[in-house]
């Protein structure tokens, strides 16, 4: 009895800790889909006139964008936006972006790893991820990660200005080197509004397509089991 006790409190202690990390996985995933996917910023200097906007060519405006993303996501890769003019303060904020940007990908690959473990310790019965009322606990982590683009979306569509600023206030406190000069750090000319906006759009459609399908695996399970279970009385 005193086993069975305790590999009960093990087993509810992994589910909510595979409910948390889950949610931080599809979250981190999410975020990662306009950083990770590169074309995706590719279409948009075509699509947002980019050449038309500069006067620069499409391989100039590559440059700049793959220069950023570099050193955003590689450990020793220096600071640089192509052939376009940056200052020491763009810099600094840039250096900022690059520690949010290896947190999301550190959460991302851990989240990722535990998940896959405890999903497969499940599998194999070395452990038990307990369901509420039929449901799999993922159901939580999908309505979690559902819940927050539709809020976050409604905030930005009815203000996107505002949204934006709250957002740099959040996570770059008291810091002002965020607000870019055009003529002296050019690099903005080629990263307009409407790029962060559509980068929100993929966030969100990213969010809500996982977790839709997660909702909808369960539901189909949920259904299976109803039906064997009436099956069998």
């Amino acid at each position: 009895m005193k086993n069975y006790r305790g590999k009960k409190a093990v087993d509810i202690t992994l589910t909510v800790v595979f409910a948390v990390v889950l949610t931080l996985f599809i979250l981190t995933f999410a975020i990662g889909l306009p950083i990770y996917c590169r074309f995706f910023y590719y279409i948009q200097i075509k699509t947002l006139k980019m050449e038309e906007a500069t006067g620069w060519s499409y391989q100039t405006i590559k440059a700049a964008y793959d220069d950023v993303l570099d050193y955003l996501l590689l450990a020793n890769h220096p600071f640089g936006t192509g052939e376009l003019k940056w200052t020491e303060s763009e810099a600094a904020h840039f250096a900022d972006c690059k520690a949010l940007f290896t947190l999301n990908t550190c959460v991302l690959v851990i989240s990722g790893v535990i998940s896959l473990t405890l999903i497969l310790l499940n599998r194999f019965k070395v452990i038990e991820l307990r369901m509420i009322k039929g449901h799999r606990v993922y159901l939580i982590s999908a309505v979690v990660s559902l819940a927050l683009p539709l809020v976050i979306g409604c905030l930005a569509a009815i203000d996107f200005d505002r949204a934006f600023v709250v957002f740099h206030s959040i996570f770059f406190p008291g810091k002002t080197n965020w607000t870019f000069d055009p003529r002296t750090e050019e690099i903005i000319n080629v990263m307009p509004e409407e790029f962060f906006m559509n980068c929100a759009i993929i966030i969100g459609v990213g969010l809500i397509a996982f977790s839709a399908a997660l909702i909808a695996a369960d539901l189909i399970l949920w259904r299976k089991s109803e039906k064997n279970a009436q099956k069998g009385n």
